[in-house]
Parts: C-alpha cells; sequence; structure tokens
C-alpha cells in the first residue's frame, strides 16, 4: 500500500506569457528555495510533485495556451505523475471563479498580488528579508528588473489593469539594490520593464523619475549594459533620452509600443495622442540619441478600424522605419472598454492586415541590415547551439529581437563574455558576423 505524506514536496513552476510574470516566477522561486522548499524552474521530466503554472491572461492566444497547460498538469495528475496543481498569474487573476468550476481538478488558484497565500500552501512564509534578492531563469550575463507594477492608463483595449491593478512603483532605493544584488551574481546586462516604465516616480515621487533611476542604476560597476522596455508615448519624458545619450552602459534602444497611426484609432483607442505628436517625439528622440534603435508594436483589426486607418498605419510604419516591429491581432477583451463595441473587423481581414505590416517591416528590416554589412559591433554571446555562437548588438533584447550568428568552426567565444564583431551577411531579422581582427 502507498505511504502518503512521506515523499519530500518538489516544486516545478511553469512560466506563460510576458518578462514581467518571469520575473513574478523568479520571485516565487526565490522565496521556496529561502523556505528550504526543492524547486525549479520549467524543468522537463524532473519528478516534482507539485506544479505551480503562473499564467498570462493579456489576449486570446495566451489564454488558450494557459488553459491547455493547466488540463496537461491535471492530465498528470490523474495519471499519478503529480500530486498538485497550483494556478497563479493574470488568468487565474481575471477568471478564477470561472476556472474552478470549469477545471476542479487543480487545487488551488492565485491572483497575481497572492504570493503569501500561496506559500502557505507549503507551510511557509513571505520572507521580508529576501526582498530584492532573486534566482534568476535566465542566463546568468543578463536579467529582467521590474521597476513597477499595474498600470493607470486608459487604453480602450487592454486588460492588464483588470489582472495588475494601479500602478505602483518600486523605491528607487530598492531598484537599485536588486541591480547591486543580480550584479553581484553576475549578471552584466539588465532589462528594465514595467507596463508603463515612463510613469514611473509619478506615486511615489510626484514627478516622473525614470531618468534619474537609469543615471543611478547606470554608476553600478559592473553593469555594462543597460535596456529599457515598455515606454509609453504619451507623456514621454525627454530628459530620459538626455541620460541614454550621456551614459555609455544605457544601450541606445527603446521598446515604445504605438499600437498604431491613425488619429481616427489612436482616438477610439484612447491613447492621448495623435500621428504628429507621435512623429515628432521619434524624430526628437533620433536627434537627441543618434543611432537609436526603436522598437513597437501595433495592432491590427480593432473595432472601427477601416481600411483608411489601416493604409495609414502602413504609411507610418514605411515612412518612420522602425528598426524592430511586432504586431498583434486584435482581441476582444471582456470588461474593456473596446469590449462595447461591436467587434467589426473579420479575424481573416485581421490576420491579412498584420501580415501585410510584417511583410513590410522584413524589407526594412533587410535594407537596416544589410547596412550593417562591413561594420564591427560590441556583441554579448548568449548560447552556442549547433555550431554556432549566437549573440547580440545594444540594439537587440533577447527572444524578440535580431541576432548574430557567428560560426564556431574557427573561433571560440565565452558565453556571457561582450566581442567585437565584423558583420559578414544580414539577412531581414538576423546579422552574420565573425570575431573582428584584433
Amino acid at each position: 500500500m502507498k505511504t502518503k505524506g512521506l515523499k519530500k514536496t518538489k516544486v516545478n513552476i511553469v512560466t506563460l506569457g510576458c518578462s514581467k510574470n518571469l520575473v513574478d516566477s523568479e520571485v516565487m522561486l526565490t522565496q521556496l528555495k529561502g523556505n528550504n522548499i526543492d524547486a525549479t524552474h520549467e524543468v522537463q521530466n524532473d519528478r516534482s510533485n507539485v506544479v505551480v503554472i503562473n499564467t498570462c491572461g493579456f489576449i486570446d492566444n495566451a489564454k488558450q495556451e494557459s488553459i491547455n497547460t493547466i488540463l496537461r498538469y491535471v492530465d498528470a495528475k490523474e495519471e499519478g505523475l503529480v500530486e498538485k496543481v497550483y494556478v497563479s498569474g493574470c488568468l487565474s487573476q481575471r477568471y478564477k471563479n470561472e476556472l474552478k468550476e470549469e477545471i476542479p481538478d487543480v487545487d488551488a488558484w492565485f491572483g497575481t498580488g497572492e504570493l503569501p497565500a500561496l506559500l502557505k500552501k507549503f507551510n511557509a512564509d513571505y520572507k521580508k528579508e529576501l526582498l530584492g534578492e532573486r534566482v534568476i531563469t535566465t542566463s546568468r550575463h543578463y536579467a529582467y528588473l521590474k521597476i513597477a507594477e499595474g498600470c493607470n492608463r486608459p487604453c480602450s483595449f487592454c486588460a492588464i489593469p483588470l489582472m495588475r491593478g494601479k500602478h505602483i512603483s518600486k523605491p528607487m532605493e530598492q531598484v537599485v539594490a536588486e541591480a547591486e544584488s543580480l550584479v553581484g551574481q553576475g549578471t552584466k546586462e539588465i532589462l528594465l520593464i514595467a507596463q508603463d516604465s515612463t510613469y514611473y516616480g509619478l506615486d511615489l515621487y510626484k514627478k516622473r523619475t525614470l531618468a534619474e533611476l537609469m543615471d543611478r542604476l547606470a554608476d553600478i560597476e559592473g553593469l555594462d549594459w543597460i535596456r529599457l522596455h515598455y515606454a509609453f508615448p504619451t507623456g514621454f519624458p525627454e530628459n530620459v533620452l538626455n541620460v541614454m545619450a550621456k551614459r555609455t552602459n544605457i544601450c541606445n534602444y527603446l521598446d515604445i509600443p504605438l499600437q498604431h497611426a491613425s488619429d481616427n484609432m489612436l482616438k477610439i483607442m484612447r491613447r492621448g495622442t495623435t500621428r504628429n505628436k507621435t512623429e515628432a517625439l521619434l524624430e526628437k528622440m533620433r536627434n537627441k540619441v543618434p543611432g537609436i534603435a526603436i522598437r513597437t508594436t501595433m495592432i491590427a483589426g480593432h473595432p472601427g478600424e477601416t481600411e483608411d486607418d489601416f493604409e495609414e498605419m502602413l504609411d507610418f510604419v514605411e515612412k518612420n522605419r522602425f528598426d524592430r516591429l511586432g504586431i498583434f491581432t486584435y482581441s476582444h477583451e471582456e470588461n474593456t472598454h473596446s469590449y462595447s463595441f461591436q467587434d467589426d473587423v473579420p479575424e481573416a481581414i485581421k490576420q491579412e492586415r498584420a501580415n501585410a505590416v510584417m511583410e513590410l517591416q522584413e524589407e526594412i528590416s533587410l535594407t537596416l541590415n544589410e547596412q550593417k554589412i562591413g561594420k564591427e559591433f560590441k556583441v554579448l554571446i548568449d548560447q552556442v547551439e549547433s555550431g554556432q555562437f549566437i549573440g547580440r548588438t545594444e540594439h537587440d533584447s533577447p527572444e524578440v529581437d535580431n541576432e548574430v550568428i557567428i560560426s564556431a568552426d574557427n573561433d571560440y567565444l565565452r558565453i556571457g563574455d561582450f566581442n567585437q564583431i565584423k558583420i559578414t551577411d544580414a539577412t531581414a531579422f538576423d546579422l552574420y558576423g565573425e570575431p573582428a581582427a584584433k
């Protein structure tokens, strides 16, 4: 007869969604380990008896992936492969009551701010002394650093405030201390993230203090790259550009989701700006920070988007020639302002428009990449795979942007090191290079 209760608890955390979720999982991992609980992150076949699924609830595809993952582990529980399945994160925050009824075999559901309650399931306490410490799950040489939680913006299509609440900035001293701790662990690149990084400080200091934060982070010895993500165009603090231009370890890179270009759509989306204002801001960015790489995202098929609106988006992308660009098809999300509109753009048209934008961006990316052939760049080596070293320039964020590919046949490069690489060839979304002659 099987005796229950003797097996030591071993936890595997599975993360879905964005880098902000990944940081939450790393904090969870740190707290579990700090309570002497054996915990891992996304380890396959590691014989964990408890699984915690940190879900995403952003758009339809992400929600479906989360549900499929939950069902897969519920099946594993029924087969006796795991004993407990817990679910946390955005999907759980948003749909907890409905999901409890639909998937009753999940042992417990936790929202985005309920880590202490989750820890109690393991007879563990939330240890405040671990605040600012993190077990990172990325390669040791780079780490994400969340500077704020939630969002105060009124964007019509976005469900993030429903899941993450209002904007709450992390105190500057805490951010700096966490960055110093990460650098002490060997981190060379820190990627600053928040739902709206440019709002940073308004709640705590009654003014936007992102530039001051970046300046203080740039003083940390051993921190080679600081990369800024998820800026909001309306009310963008332009002193950030001054700091970026002045400090050599702040990457000339900015991720600024713009979502659309048509004034009609920007108004419907409640973005608080116009195409002219956006283009003036982009021009200022490029003038103040020569060589800056700008990444953006767009949405195709929002309710009310006409063919003329879409053509204006295409024209905007062609004119402004973004270094990096991604596009989503609109997802009709309950309890958002846009949900009150009829979802009147057929799915096939949404996808057709998204494809057209990416085809245009592919041409732009190829042209911009081909201009790099023959030039040298400082490249951070991320991994070695299939006889090739894979790295990134300061213009590229992990997972989402271009990679620099170097043959491992003739040279040895160490993961986590910087190297001067001469670009020898280019495709639309990758660069090829070799170590520059010394």
